[in-house]
């Protein structure tokens, strides 16, 4: 379904929508699904994202956060992408972005979670 307009109709109503976020969202490949409440209205989500754990990802370097520094600042130095901030959040086991802000906490920069290091320390 490639009219936005027709596929937020078919959300809202409930029909069978799947989700287009780009590659690069936390929420690409999840589906949607519905729920039928008692009194019968349909409810329409966003299935549920397990967020993968710390260890699953390789190391490449730390981040020291200084003064006044925002996670999408640190996103785009080392991603590129500021709102690839989520993809620090996941290797440093943060569900509050806020929390890696702190001043003097340091950050895990990592690869995405299926990628590791070649060499010898893979």
């Amino acid at each position: 379904m490639t009219d936005p307009q027709k596929a937020l109709q078919a959300l809202l109503q409930g029909g069978n929508v799947e989700t287009r976020f780009p590659p690069t969202s936390r929420y690409y490949g999840l589906g949607v699904a519905t729920y039928e409440t008692p009194d019968g209205r349909t409810i329409v989500y966003l299935k549920r994202r397990l967020v993968p754990p710390p260890e699953s990802f390789a190391d490449l370097q730390e981040h020291v956060v200084a003064q006044g520094e925002r996670l999408d600042q640190i996103a785009a130095q080392y991603v590129g992408d500021p709102e690839q901030f989520w993809r620090l959040c996941d290797a440093n086991g943060a569900l509050d972005p806020a929390e890696l802000e702190a001043l003097g906490r340091i950050l895990r920069i990592t690869l995405p979670e299926s990628i590791q290091k070649g060499g010898d320390d893979a």
